[in-house]
């Protein structure tokens, strides 16, 4: 594989991670609810996730699940029943403002967990790969497969590094609303309602 197909493909892959999507909104609400650490939790999850999904792409599963409706619409809808839980549980917490110096390990590994079901249970994700992969695969070049794996590691890497800065920028916008003891005391309702338009975005999407 060129090195020009190769950078090409960065330059794409940063982009789309940096439009607004499930993925990056998810770490941005909880970055700024929950601090730094807990935003790189959860993007280490999503990008747990996206082995899943890279793999599905290069062994040709994702093809199978979008041509079946029926598996396609049970893994859409569970994964938009699953944000509108995490909707629900935020909108049941305590107008506690934001959570200072109160993360343990176990809650960075609930967000860590969080972030993997999110987005294995997002069929859009694989759909993605198994468009946008192809499109920089020399099949001339042979190790299709190969080729496949190697973009999808680029893609999860960069992904990491892009989500741990917007992490790192979103602590900024936390600590500016620290300031603001009205905004903070709701910042549970702002943050289930991104999960809820997440999971609305998700169940009204359609297969393209």
């Amino acid at each position: 594989m060129e090195i020009e197909v190769i950078l090409s493909f960065f330059v794409v892959a940063i982009l789309l991670t940096l439009a607004p999507g499930p993925d990056i909104l998810f770490v941005i609400a909880q970055s700024v609810s929950q601090g730094k650490w807990a935003g790189i939790a959860t993007a280490l999850g999503l990008c747990t996730g996206l082995l899943v999904h890279i793999s599905a792409a290069t062994l040709g599963v994702s093809a199978v699940m979008y041509q079946s409706a029926l598996v396609f619409a049970i893994v859409k809808y569970a994964g938009a029943a699953y944000l509108l839980y995490l909707a629900w549980q935020a909108f049941r917490e305590q107008d506690e403002g934001l959570a200072f110096g109160r993360q343990t390990p176990m809650a960075y590994a609930s967000l860590y967990k969080k972030g993997i079901v999110m987005n294995v249970l997002n069929p859009k994700v694989s759909l993605f790969f198994l468009a946008l992969l192809p499109q920089f695969v020399d099949e001339t070049a042979g190790h299709v497969p190969g080729q496949m794996l190697l973009l999808g590691a680029i893609f999860l890497v960069q992904a990491l590094v892009v989500f741990t800065l917007v992490s790192i920028g979103a602590e900024k916008l936390r600590q500016w609303l620290s300031a603001h003891t009205a905004i903070t005391k709701r910042i549970h309702w702002l943050k289930g309602a991104i999960f809820a338009l997440i999971g609305i975005q998700i169940a009204v999407s359609e297969r393209s």
